[in-house]
């Protein structure tokens, strides 16, 4: 399963399991799995809009790595691309 699907498809397929063929006992613990996976979907994209608001309120790349654990030049090379204010 793709991981961009959505809560609703997961679900759906979820439902569609047989009991009778599938090896797990129910799928709670699948469910579970994709409601993590959703979870730090949406984390990730408050993580990126929260960096881009930074970026915008004219922080630097250097506060931001601080803050990430992480150096300037990591945070930079891996949100740069995605938050508005870019590699500048």
């Amino acid at each position: 399963m793709a991981r961009t699907q959505h809560k609703s498809d997961v679900e759906g397929w979820l439902d569609t399991l047989d009991p009778a063929t599938t090896p797990a006992k129910d799928a709670r613990h699948l469910r579970e799995i994709g409601q993590a996976l959703a979870n730090l979907e949406d984390a990730e994209r408050a993580l990126e809009k929260a960096i881009t608001d930074a970026r915008a309120a004219g922080d630097s790349w250097t506060a931001i790595g601080a803050v990430l654990g992480t150096s300037r030049q990591a945070a930079q090379r891996k949100f740069g691309s995605k938050v508005t204010g870019g590699n500048s």
